[in-house]
């Protein structure tokens, strides 16, 4: 994909989360409705971009490539969560706030944001990988996520791993390996309930960022070097040893995405239901979210010419 491509579609992108923080401002969307979208998103539209993506016939990759995807997650995932533990010391965070930094660094916006974006501006292959590191997502939050942040106090819920989002991502993957099709009806109206996924997650995030306290956010240092690290020394890292040891460019462009992902709300959410102090969760969430659209943009543009 070309440079001017994704600085169209990121372009397209700003417009629609623009547009989220003026119907925010105008009270068209409040925090009721907010809610109530996000849930639609993630509960509906998401997971019907999903298995849209698997069933659109656009997708020219393999079984070996759902093989390699699974790897490189597992990779992936397995040196975030060490670096979960690492950066909290290395930013010297107090003891009491190190588990928040932690669950920062592993537990992104994948769903909320990824999904959509790699839909929007990358080849359709990339969403193969984007779906696989969504499922070791949510497999790890509901095992990982939950010890770190309750400090091993909170019981598993492992019902919880099996949300709509990762069952039908789960799904899509075995309609992909064994090439299922669904029938003209189901496929279009599932169709139809996917494409409405950009727009909708794009107002939302303009919502969440209009009703956030951003300048408090961006005073907070190591918010900043969160962005600095997380969002793009880790990406360019990613792309530029998956690029040495041969891998295409549709692989690099998709780890590169999902790894420059903004904070995600999950964690929040939980540690709102347990009654912790979100402030930081908060601020981090707000400051990389529209940190990410500078960032993500520069080095999708960046990747995207070197590897054409």
């Amino acid at each position: 994909m070309s440079t001017v491509i994704i600085l169209q579609q990121m372009a397209v992108i700003a417009i629609l989360v623009s547009i989220g923080i003026l119907l925010y401002r105008k009270k068209t969307i409040d925090n009721l409705t907010s809610k109530k979208i996000s849930s639609i998103i993630v509960d509906v539209c998401n997971p019907a971009l999903i298995l849209s993506s698997i069933l659109s016939g656009n997708m020219t990759a393999q079984r070996k490539d759902l093989i390699t995807a699974i790897i490189i997650s597992m990779i992936f995932y397995a040196v975030i969560v060490i670096i979960g533990f690492v950066f909290p010391v290395l930013i010297r965070a107090g003891k009491d706030k190190r588990r928040f930094y932690n669950l920062m660094n592993v537990y992104t916006n994948i769903g909320f944001i990824g999904i959509p974006l790699a839909k929007a501006i990358l080849p359709e292959n990339a969403i193969l990988y984007v779906i696989v590191m969504n499922v070791m997502y949510c497999l790890l939050f509901y095992t990982h996520g939950i010890t770190i942040l309750s400090a091993g106090k909170e019981k598993l819920d492992l019902k919880k791993i099996f949300s709509p989002g990762t069952v039908m991502a789960v799904l899509s993957l075995v309609v992909f390996w064994f090439n299922i099709k669904l029938p003209d009806v189901l496929a279009n109206t599932v169709s139809f309930i996917g494409n409405a996924t950009v727009f909708l997650s794009m107002i939302m995030l303009g919502a969440m960022i209009a009703r956030s306290d951003i300048k408090k956010g961006f005073k907070d240092i190591r918010i900043w070097l969160y962005v600095a690290f997380r969002m793009t020394l880790i990406p360019v890292a990613a792309a530029l040893i998956l690029r040495a040891l041969g891998f295409d460019p549709v692989t690099v462009l998709a780890v590169c995405l999902v790894a420059s992902m903004p904070v995600g709300n999950l964690p929040l959410i939980q540690a709102e239901k347990t009654g912790e102090d979100t402030q930081i969760l908060s601020s981090a969430i707000t400051v990389s979210t529209i940190m990410s659209l500078i960032t993500i943009t520069a080095l999708m543009s960046v990747f995207s010419y070197i590897l054409n």
